[in-house]
């Protein structure tokens, strides 16, 4: 059989539907020892790290820390998780109840063209519009308020509730927190 036939007969990738990616939960500091023996258990794994400078006491020295920390996506059938959670460095599996979660192929995909764009980019907290928020520095440290985003600008709402009135002031999104 020559290398066209074996071509010829050979599903296409297109045609082998693809596992959903799911999100892995690990030990503290454990995401590269689960990325690494998924990987050889011949599963298809992502590990997402970005750069992080870190100052030690004689020196700065640049580390590749996991951007989603505690956390790797692998795909996998969900009906057969059993290698997944007797992984070394697995805690368990993402999901609601004892049912894995299936994540988007686009987020993932988000996700990977964030850290190829050579952007500097960092994990920060999970903020949803109308979430509660605390105001970690600068001159409103310590104001609380609501999340709200007008075109690409985040401002905290701070309202009177007796006047039922409100007022928002534009903040730097790194100078919140979740409450």
């Amino acid at each position: 059989m020559t290398l066209l036939d074996r071509n010829t007969y050979a599903p296409s990738r297109a045609s082998v539907p693809r596992l959903p990616w799911y999100g892995i939960r690990t030990k503290s500091n454990h995401e590269r020892v689960a990325a690494v023996v998924l990987q050889s258990k011949g599963y298809e794994q992502y590990l997402p790290v970005y750069r992080c400078r870190q100052r030690w006491s004689d020196r700065i020295v640049e580390t590749d820390r996991p951007l989603f920390p505690g956390y790797v996506f692998c795909r996998f059938d969900a009906r057969k998780r059993l290698p997944i959670v007797s992984t070394p460095g697995v805690v368990s599996v993402v999901g609601f109840g004892n049912e894995p979660a299936p994540i988007s192929e686009s987020e993932i995909d988000a996700v990977r063209a964030v850290l190829r764009s050579g952007l500097v980019a960092e994990p920060c907290p999970f903020l949803r519009e109308g979430q509660r928020i605390r105001v970690r520095r600068g001159s409103l440290e310590g104001l609380e308020g609501i999340l709200l985003k007008k075109k690409s600008d985040w401002r905290i709402v701070v309202s009177v509730a007796m006047l039922q009135r409100s007022v928002a002031v534009e903040i730097d999104r790194e100078w919140i927190t979740t409450i």
